[in-house]
């Protein structure tokens, strides 16, 4: 069973920050998952929201540049921002982090990354600096085939553009597809799918498992659930507790 700390282990500290990030293989993760935006300047930040104002504290330093859209401000700009101080005073200070900073992190800790590509209208920009990046990074170009990183998204063209620009690269379709036909064309560009935990049943896993790809549940908090999904036979769990996922597994068993 991979257990996956959703936005690192967001249940402990800020999403997507470094903090959360170097907390989830201390609670059992591992792999991590990060979101990918794209600065207007064309650089790589770990960013869940299209926006800045739930995660920062944009709307007090740039109060006239609403609504604080991440493709409209700057890496140099983006640095400014507090991205922990919503979340308790002891994370007060965090940055946003660059896609490069989250996956040092996770290079150092042993933690695999799962980076969710978070695209409008298949930018074409961001792809192709990710693309770029894993070019230019021999441990995660290596990892990419292996599974220690792997690429996610809902825009499933964008998932086959990838694949054939990188071959080897490990994809995952965010979503479910529906019917063995489906699954069997999927399993042409992506290695797995993960889809929403309430979405998944044990014909289904089965289903996925007969086209040789896996599944990850997402996002799995609750212990019932979490049960749940081990007796359906998924591959991995994403959740904000990656702590909890290991104990319930044993009494699913």
């Amino acid at each position: 069973m991979i257990v996956v700390a959703h936005r690192g282990a967001s249940a402990y500290a800020p999403e997507n920050t470094l903090a959360a990030l170097e907390a989830a293989p201390r609670l059992g993760a591992h792999m991590a998952e990060i979101d990918v935006r794209r600065t207007a300047d064309g650089e790589l930040v770990v960013v869940h929201d299209p926006t800045l104002a739930r995660t920062t504290d944009a709307a007090l330093r740039f109060p006239g540049r609403r609504p604080w859209r991440v493709q409209d401000f700057t890496l140099a700009e983006i640095r400014t921002l507090d991205a922990g101080y919503w979340f308790s005073d002891r994370y007060a200070g965090q940055r946003v982090p660059t896609l490069r900073e989250a996956l040092d992190v996770l290079r150092q800790h042993g933690c695999g990354a799962l980076v969710e590509l978070k695209v409008q209208r298949r930018d074409p920009l961001l792809c192709s600096r990710v693309l770029e990046f894993l070019a230019r990074d021999p441990y995660w170009c290596g990892a990419r085939r292996d599974g220690t990183l792997m690429l996610q998204s809902f825009d499933w063209v964008l998932l086959r553009a990838l694949t054939e620009s990188l071959p080897g690269l490990c994809t995952a379709a965010l979503g479910r597809p529906y019917g063995r036909i489906g699954l069997r064309r999927l399993a042409r560009y992506a290695r797995q799918v993960h889809p929403h935990h309430l979405r998944v049943t044990a014909p289904y896993v089965r289903q996925v498992h007969d086209q040789g790809m896996g599944m990850f549940g997402w996002t799995v908090n609750h212990p019932g659930a979490i049960r749940r999904l081990v007796r359906d036979g998924v591959d991995g769990i994403i959740t904000d507790y990656p702590d909890r996922v290991s104990g319930e597994a044993l009494l699913a068993a």
